[in-house]
């Protein structure tokens, strides 16, 4: 968006789109990765309750669903919150945990709305492969919904492959996994 969209800091579309995307671990309690965190809740909640309630999600709602399904396990020595900044603003978040010694499972994928479009995702997916890899993982499964399109294409553009449910939540639709390369197993993409 241009400079009346306020969407990238009042810089031009090209000028943001040349901005540099860093990722890097960051504790999940930190007031950024916290800040990110509620904010990935809230869309995927707002989705949810638009789609099947129409109407969107409560701040009571979003806590519920914060203490459903903390980021505790986002820590070493088995896990990681990424965070990913975009021209230095924070703009994204990514969560890796090992489920078995040889399978990560990514968590918490957001990029900020207005940073979307510029190559964040991409960079925060690979990010978070490279993490799973340091963490002895051979493959990266995760769940999502059917209705983050979004979501599913990037996955699907990333290599990722259908497969059958893998545990049972009841917001979880779709399950895909990808053998990592450079993983204890060599796998290829």
């Amino acid at each position: 968006m241009g400079r009346s969209g306020g969407h990238n800091d009042g810089m031009s579309d090209a000028a943001t789109l040349r901005l540099p995307w860093t990722v890097a671990p960051e504790p999940a309690g930190s007031p950024d990765a916290a800040a990110l965190l509620r904010e990935y809740y809230t869309e995927v909640a707002d989705r949810y309750f638009a789609l099947h309630e129409g109407r969107r999600s409560t701040p009571a709602e979003i806590d519920e669903g914060l203490a459903e399904y903390p980021s505790a396990d986002l820590t070493p020595p088995d896990g990681v919150l990424l965070v990913a900044r975009h021209g230095g603003a924070v703009a994204g978040c990514a969560g890796v945990r090992l489920l078995d010694a040889r399978t990560a499972e990514l968590k918490q994928m957001f990029v900020r709305a207005a940073r979307r479009g510029r190559g964040g995702a991409d960079a925060l997916l690979t990010a978070a492969e490279r993490a799973a890899v340091r963490l002895g993982a051979e493959r990266m499964r995760l769940d999502t919904r059917l209705d983050l399109v979004e979501a599913v294409a990037l996955y699907r553009r990333h290599g990722f492959a259908e497969i059958d449910p893998y545990h049972e939540d009841p917001y979880a639709e779709i399950f895909f996994e990808k053998r990592l390369a450079g993983g204890a197993g060599g796998g290829a993409h």
